[in-house]
Order: structure tokens, then C-alpha cells, then sequence
């Protein structure tokens, strides 16, 4: 969800700005997702590199974080949605980490839709992380090394009860991955589009979808 603080600046305000009209755009893409067919969203909330922000802007998200789950919760409970964060929690505080448990908690009966935030997280970290977790199971002895497979490793991640991504979009006119579910990512389609986070529409992402039904996926093979 890239380009709020830009969308921001051009208008002369401070990033935050920015920030709470994007968390107000995650809303509008939610509910557009049962009538697109599309039943488990992702976003990319804040990053591990984030934290190289000022301390203003860090401070800031962190305090927008807590106020929207504060809001959202019952209206994603009511609404059918099923929420989940992935990201390495220890560096968040313990008032945001409360919240996101809350709101998981709550939502865990839900399955109209699947909403993954992603907040603290960086793709190298999880597998990192995964892997430090596999080795600590192979060296207690309840892993055989000749078990470690691509699915052993899919196992440990922080995605694992989710299927891998059949579409990625990044917004703003940036054309790099960032760090985001590298490992997920091996077989999904792309997007880059211009558009700054806060000003993509349902009509936007309807349309990129839309697109997206066209496209031919092999998955390494060939037409026979």
C-alpha cells in the first residue's frame, strides 16, 4: 500500500496524512472483495525497514495501527471477515500487540473473507525465522533432516495456513518486490500500477482483477 506520504506532500500536508487517508482506502478495498470473487487479501501495512522512518512518522503508525483496529474490530467481526497479522510482534508494544490478539481472536470464526495485515514484517525476516525454528526441531530430534522439503519449510512460516498469493499489486508507480512474501510469491502474477495507495478505488482494483482472469497460468509447464 504504497504512496501515502507522497499523495500527502503533493497536497501539503504532513505524511500521516497521508497514512490515515490510506488506512480509510483499506476499508472501501475490503468490501469490494466478495463481489470480485476474491476471498483472501494481504496488505503490506509496515514493514521491517520501516523502522528507518523519523520517529514522528514510526510513532505515528504505530498509534494509527492501534486506532484502527480499535474502530474496524466489530464492524470485521459483524461483517464476516477473518483478520490476521504476520510480522515478528516483538518490537510492536504491548497495547498494539493486545489489539491485533483481540481482534484475531474475535474473527477467528469468520471465512467470508480472509484479511492478512502485514505489520512488522519483511519477507528475509520470516524466513529467517522459519528456518531458525526448523533447526531448533531437527536438533531436538523431532524433525529427520531428510524430512526438510519446500513444504517442511512452507510449515513454519507465518503464512502457513494461507495459500500462496495468485496476484500481487504494488501501488505508486514503484516497480520492485520489497521484501514481500518472496518465498509465497514464486508462481504469482504481478501488477505495478501508478495510482498512490489512497486513491485506489474499487473500480481500480475491479478492474486490475478483471485483468488478472486473462491471464494464462502455466507455472513452469507449456501448452501442450
Amino acid at each position: 500500500m504504497d504512496g501515502n506520504g507522497r499523495w500527502a506532500q503533493a497536497r501539503g500536508r504532513p505524511r500521516l496524512f497521508g497514512h490515515h487517508a490510506g488506512a480509510k482506502r483499506v476499508r472501501e478495498i475490503v468490501d469490494a472483495c466478495p463481489d470480485l470473487g476474491v476471498k483472501y487479501l494481504t496488505v503490506f501495512a509496515f514493514s521491517t525497514e520501516n523502522w528507518k522512518r523519523t520517529q514522528t512518522e514510526v510513532a505515528g503508525l504505530m498509534s494509527l495501527f492501534r486506532r484502527y483496529i480499535a474502530k474496524e474490530a466489530r464492524a470485521l467481526r459483524d461483517e464476516g471477515v477473518r483478520v490476521r497479522f504476520i510480522g515478528d510482534r516483538v518490537r510492536l508494544d504491548a497495547k498494539l500487540i493486545a489489539l491485533m490478539d483481540e481482534l484475531e481472536g474475535i474473527t477467528e470464526g469468520n471465512d467470508r473473507i480472509h484479511l492478512t495485515i502485514a505489520l512488522n514484517y519483511g519477507s528475509r525476516d520470516e524466513v529467517s525465522r522459519a528456518i531458525k525454528h526448523l533447526a531448533q526441531d531437527v536438533a531436538s530430534g523431532s524433525l529427520s533432516p531428510d524430512d526438510v522439503d519446500e513444504e517442511t519449510l512452507t510449515r513454519y512460516l507465518d503464512t502457513k495456513v494461507l495459500p500462496d498469493p495468485d496476484l500481487v499489486i504494488r501501488t505508486s508507480g514503484e516497480a520492485r518486490i520489497s521484501n514481500f512474501l518472496l518465498w509465497q510469491s514464486a508462481y504469482a502474477e504481478y501488477e505495478f500500477v501508478d495510482t498512490l495507495w489512497p486513491d485506489f478505488t474499487r473500480d481500480i482494483f475491479a478492474g486490475i482483477v478483471s485483468a488478472y482472469c486473462g491471464r494464462d497460468r502455466r507455472y513452469g509447464g507449456a501448452k501442450p
